[in-house]
């Protein structure tokens, strides 16, 4: 440290001192007006002053590369100890490297011979066993000797013992030969007494699946009555209910009687409030109609509805489906409603959307009914026919079809049924009739629906309306 300071204070003194020699020999050569290599006075003072500035360099250099050897070392084989260092560092890396996978391999190695002692105790211990069970043998061989040189003396006793055993053997066998024949004569009487048993099982089986297929047949029809009876239970209550309303007055709006219907799509959302507009008006124009009847003034506002009962509308509608959209009365109402003659807006409403998606495919069966046509007389067929064309309409009530969706058998001309049940009453044995779809139903119809009766035995189509 301190020989670097000293070092620094005398290249900076004599750097001063040359610095000032040579600016005092430019003023020299300049005053003198000097010429050196045929230049210019000034021409030549800046060259002085220029080589003044070179020896100052190269002093200064010399002073430094011949006092501090790390100087010298540092200017003039910088990249070669660079280049050693990093090969150094490389060879240190690398030993680096190798001496883990020695350690790597040291500590495997430390681990095997582990292993190898215990299996070689293991193999010291199952050798100490392999002597003691030798020993064993060996002992128990001299026994073995001994108890065979005993043995041969019992041998001779033994073949005479052979020989009486012998004839008794051939007196046994002969006893087996008898035994084995009366087994052969019992077996096969066994066999007889199987195969009758098992006729007789396979006739039992075939009486039980008989009256299987009977029970079937009877719990078919028996789930058809209570279907039947279902629907026909509904209809009286709705009956009932209506009988109630006509005796407290004359009923003119019965409770989820619709209003109005149609299939909405909207595809202009700003479309959307005209169409439910239209929609509402021709709800109200039926509702008045029906409560004020002969009423020339239809304009008339009568249906209580809400502003958020659009509002809901409107947002399930924007999502442009295909929907059934109904006007239901909320309630029941009489001719000449109080309220309506007062100039209120009363009559209560809710609006039921539903999409118009399928329903049914084209040739569902909608209801179905087994019939002993032979049985029954036509008045009691015509009663079948209107319960399955009862139970039809439920059906599709349920899934979701409008109330008001009319219901067309085949062509819709009686004859043609009529032709269907005569073809009917000549069939024996039980016949299922079918109640089929002829087109795809779907939420919002077709109306009407047409409907197919079909006639099948056997599983397989007899014949059906369209064939008549």
């Amino acid at each position: 440290m301190t020989t670097g300071l000293v070092l620094i204070a005398a290249i900076l003194i004599l750097g001063a001192v040359i610095a000032t020699v040579g600016d005092r020999l430019g003023m020299r050569v300049g005053k003198a007006r000097l010429s050196l290599f045929n230049l210019r006075p000034r021409q030549t003072a800046t060259l002085i002053t220029i080589l003044t500035g070179i020896v100052i360099s190269a002093v200064t250099f010399g002073i430094l590369f011949a006092i501090s050897d790390q100087l010298r070392t540092g200017v003039f084989e910088l990249e070669q100890i660079q280049d050693d260092l990093a090969t150094a560092r490389e060879q240190l890396d690398q030993a680096r490297t190798e001496q883990e996978e020695v350690q790597s391999e040291r500590d495997l190695a430390l681990r095997q011979q582990q292993q190898a002692r215990r299996r070689l105790q293991e193999t010291n211990r199952e050798l100490q066993q392999a002597i003691a069970q030798s020993q064993a043998r060996e002992q128990r061989l001299k026994e073995t000797s001994q108890r065979l040189s005993s043995t041969e003396a019992q041998l001779q006793q033994v073949d005479a013992s052979f020989q009486e055993a012998r004839g008794l053997l051939q007196s046994v066998t002969q006893q087996a030969r008898q035994l084995r024949s009366e087994i052969n004569q019992l077996q096969r009487d066994r066999n007889q007494q199987i195969a009758q048993r098992e006729q007789e099982i396979a006739e039992r089986e075939q009486e039980i699946a008989e009256r299987d297929r009977q029970i079937a047949e009877r719990e078919a029809q028996l789930s058809t009555l209570e279907t039947q009876r279902t629907i026909l239970t509904q209809a009286i209550a709705d009956l009932d209910r209506e009988f109630q309303g006509l005796r407290q007055g004359n009923v003119a709006l019965l409770r989820n009687q619709p209003l109005s219907a149609n299939l909405v799509r909207i595809v202009d959302p700003d479309s959307a409030p005209q169409v439910v507009r239209e929609l509402l008006q021709n709800a109200n124009r039926a509702a008045l109609l029906r409560l004020i009847p002969g009423t020339t003034t239809v304009d008339r506002q009568v249906l209580a509805v809400t502003s958020n009962q659009v509002e809901s509308l409107l947002n399930q509608l924007s999502d442009r489906q295909e929907y059934v959209v109904q006007v239901l009365s909320a309630g029941n109402y009489v001719v000449g409603e109080p309220c309506i003659l007062a100039g209120e807006a009363c009559i209560q409403v809710f609006i039921s959307t539903a999409l118009n998606e399928l329903l049914f495919p084209s040739n569902a069966v909608l209801a179905s009914s087994n019939l002993s046509p032979e049985r029954l007389t036509a008045a009691q067929l015509t009663e079948q026919y209107y319960i399955l064309i009862r139970t039809a309409q439920f059906r599709m009530r349920q899934a979701g079809v409008l109330t008001d969706t009319q219901l067309q058998i085949a062509d819709g001309q009686p004859e043609t049924v009529g032709r269907f049940f005569q073809a009917l009453q000549e069939l024996s044995g039980v016949v299922e009739v079918q109640a089929r779809s002829r087109t795809p139903i779907l939420t919002g119809g077709p109306n009407p629906i047409v409907v197919n009766l079909v006639a099948r035995q056997n599983g397989q189509d007899l014949f059906s309306t369209e064939s008549f």
